[in-house]
């Protein structure tokens, strides 16, 4: 039985992945990288400090410091999203399916909270939320299921009972590792990839999402 429903937020509900790819590409250059949108797809659903840390460990710099590239990221990445973000198709309604079928929800990302709150303010979205938790909290971000394991606990729901929706591999590994369902909306990227069969449900959008899967995945 589904007692709780997680989201995940960059690409799911709110289109920010391409804005993410041209923060890190733009930002890379302050180290003397010259990504390509291809390079930035490797990053895909990463913790900022992890991004960068990926980036490091394939060219090494001296300066700036790791931690000032971090906060480049995070303020150019925010700058787009209050500037040009928008809801993904469906994400809206999604939200509404869950509200109306009253079970409890939160939103688990892999994002900064600041990332987060600007995100979610754009879209107007925080209303939803039982729960919103970042896993900058945590030691180890997505595909490590932290995130939605504490997400589980703040909302008092077992992980079994709970439904995670996801667009990124990194993701769905997590919410799968976390014992909970998962319904995997994925990225153009990734969209026919053999590895998303891991996922209970895939779909094209979240607009596809109707009640006979929700009767599917409660029996399940």
């Amino acid at each position: 039985m589904i007692k709780a429903v997680i989201f995940d937020m960059d690409g799911l509900l709110i289109d920010s992945e391409p804005l993410w790819w041209e923060a890190e590409i733009e930002v890379a250059k302050m180290v003397g990288l010259n990504l390509t949108q291809q390079q930035a797809l490797e990053t895909t659903g990463l913790k900022v400090d992890k991004i960068v840390d990926h980036w490091f460990n394939k060219k090494p710099w001296t300066t700036p410091a790791k931690k000032e590239v971090e906060n480049a990221l995070v303020r150019n990445l925010i700058s787009r999203v209050k500037e040009r973000g928008s809801q993904k198709p469906g994400a809206r309604a999604i939200l509404e399916f869950a509200k109306k079928k009253g079970t409890k929800m939160a939103l688990a990302s892999s994002s900064l909270m600041s990332i987060i709150d600007a995100a979610t303010d754009k879209l107007g979205i925080k209303k939803y939320f039982d729960e919103i938790y970042s896993a900058e909290f945590e030691e180890h971000g997505k595909p490590h299921p932290g995130v939605y394991i504490t997400t589980a606990n703040m909302l008092d729901v077992a992980p079994e009972f709970c439904l995670a929706f996801e667009d990124s591999f990194n993701g769905l590994l997590a919410a799968k590792a976390a014992r909970m369902k998962c319904v995997c909306v994925p990225d153009e990227s990734i969209q026919g990839d053999e590895k998303l069969a891991i996922a209970d449900l895939v779909l094209p959008t979240l607009s596809d999402f109707r009640d006979e899967h929700w009767e599917k995945l409660n029996q399940k």
